[in-house]
C-alpha cells in the first residue's frame, strides 16, 4: 500500500497531527473512523468505525519489528480459550526507510478498561471476573506459536533476563528460565475490560518465561497492596515456582530503574519483594 505521508519521524501521537493516518486506513478498510471516539496513545491511535467494528493503529521503528513481524493481533486470532475482540482484518504500510505503520480491525470491546496501566485504587472485579482471567492466561500457556515476546517493544531473552536480574543476586545463583510457554506479555490494567472481562492488545504476546504476565500484572498492582496481594493469590501456581521468581525480580528490575520516579508508591514493596525472592532463590 502507498502513502503520501511525510517521511518525518515524530515521537508522540498524543499531540501529532494525525488526519493522514486516519484518512489512510479509512481509505484502505472501506470505513468511516468516528474522529470523536478517537483515543491517542503515545505510538497508537483507536477509534470506532461505522460498521461497529475498532481500528487500532500504531506506529514503529523498523528495528522494533524484527524478524517475525508485528502482525501480533492478526496470530492472536487463532489462539483458543482466551477471551479476546475478534479480529476482522488488518494492514500494513511503510512510511519512511524506518517507519512503519499497522492498523487492525476487531471486534469492539464488552466494556472500558478496567483502568490506567498502573492502578492507583481496588477496582471492582467479580470473582467471575478473575475466573474468566484464569481460565485465558491458562489456555494462553498451552497454546504453541513460534512467536516470542516483545514486551516493551523489546525481544525478550535469557541473556536479558540475567542482565536484569543480576543485581538481585550474588554470582553463581542460576538465572536460567526452565520454561517458557506463550503470553500476552503487557498484561496491565489498560489492556483488560471490565466488569466483563476481555483481554486486548495482543502485538507483543509469544513465548517468554512462566510468570511473566502474572508478574506483569503484580507489578502494576503494587501502589494498592491488597490488589498485588490478590494477584499473587490468584496466580500463584505461576509466581511460586522458580520461574515465576524470576520474572518478579525482572519486573522488579523494571520498577526500581535508575530513571524510575522517586515518587512512585510501587518502589518500596517493589524493594521489599526484591529482596525476600532473591534471598528465596539463594536458598533454595
Amino acid at each position: 500500500m502507498s502513502s503520501s505521508l511525510s517521511t518525518t519521524v515524530r515521537t508522540d501521537l498524543r499531540v501529532e497531527p494525525v488526519d493522514d493516518v486516519l484518512n489512510e486506513v479509512e481509505q484502505a478498510l472501506r470505513a468511516q473512523l468516528d474522529r470523536e471516539s478517537l483515543v491517542r496513545k503515545r505510538r497508537s491511535l483507536g477509534a470506532r468505525t461505522d460498521r461497529g467494528t475498532w481500528v487500532r493503529i500504531e506506529r514503529r521503528r523498523l528495528n522494533k519489528i524484527g524478524s517475525q513481524g508485528w502482525n501480533g493481533t492478526e496470530c492472536a486470532a487463532l489462539l483458543e480459550g482466551v477471551v479476546k475482540p475478534k479480529w476482522h482484518r488488518g494492514l500494513a504500510w511503510r512510511q519512511s526507510d524506518d517507519v512503519m505503520w499497522r492498523a487492525d480491525e476487531t471486534d469492539l470491546l464488552p466494556g472500558a478498561p478496567v483502568g490506567s496501566s498502573v492502578l492507583a485504587v481496588v477496582p471492582e472485579l467479580s470473582d467471575e471476573w478473575w475466573r474468566a482471567l484464569n481460565a485465558s492466561l491458562d489456555a494462553l500457556a498451552v497454546q504453541s506459536t513460534r512467536r516470542v515476546a516483545t514486551p516493551d517493544t523489546l525481544t525478550i531473552t535469557q541473556s536479558g533476563v540475567a542482565e536484569a536480574i543480576r543485581r538481585f543476586l550474588p554470582d553463581g545463583v542460576d538465572t536460567t528460565v526452565s520454561r517458557w510457554h506463550p503470553a500476552h506479555a503487557d498484561l496491565n490494567w489498560a489492556n483488560m475490560t471490565g466488569p466483563e472481562f476481555c483481554l486486548f492488545d495482543w502485538e507483543d504476546w509469544g513465548m517468554a518465561p512462566r510468570g511473566l504476565d502474572a508478574a506483569s500484572l503484580w507489578g502494576n498492582s503494587l501502589a494498592v497492596p491488597a490488589l498485588a496481594e490478590r494477584v499473587r493469590h490468584e496466580r500463584r501456581h505461576d509466581l511460586e515456582s522458580r520461574d515465576g521468581k524470576l520474572m518478579t525480580l525482572f519486573v522488579c528490575a523494571k520498577i526500581l530503574a535508575p530513571d524510575a520516579h522517586p515518587e512512585d508508591p510501587r518502589l518500596d514493596p517493589a524493594r521489599q519483594m526484591a529482596e525476600q525472592v532473591a534471598a528465596d532463590l539463594q536458598g533454595a
